[in-house]
């Protein structure tokens, strides 16, 4: 005797992979909206080596003073008579970051001194200097 009950080959055997790619565009989307960018400073600065004891890893501010005394932030060089100006601005966008000042190894104690001075009367709090680790 045949068979007449005959089952349709290909009906029901797919899998729906839209639910799948559902998710993982969401969950991309809430890891890019999530994610904290870093600005750089925009110069390259050679640090000077030394061993920290505590690292700080909330930086709201980030402010470079390359080895001709020259200061760096978003990627562009700011006047020193400028310089209130730009810290007010960036602390007043993010009031609880700190700021991270890096320092080239060749770079004046005094440049380095005034921006924490500039920091400090503005209220920024922690002020940082960073290093190169061992």
């Amino acid at each position: 005797m045949r068979n007449r009950t005959r089952k349709s080959q290909g009906q029901g055997e797919t899998i729906d992979l839209t639910p799948m790619l559902d998710v993982v565009f969401i969950m991309l989307i809430f890891f890019i909206v999530t994610a904290s960018f870093i600005k750089l400073p925009g110069v390259d600065v050679t640090k000077v080596d030394t061993t920290t004891e505590d690292s700080y890893k909330k930086v709201g501010i980030l402010v470079a003073v390359s080895e001709n005394n020259e200061y760096w932030i978003d990627k562009k060089r700011v006047e020193s008579t400028a310089l209130k100006i730009n810290l007010t601005r960036l602390f007043n966008e993010n009031p609880k970051g700190g700021m991270v000042i890096q320092a080239d190894n060749e770079s004046n104690i005094e440049a380095v001194a005034k921006v924490a001075d500039i920091a400090r009367d503005i209220g920024i709090a922690p002020v940082a200097v960073s290093v190169e680790n061992d």
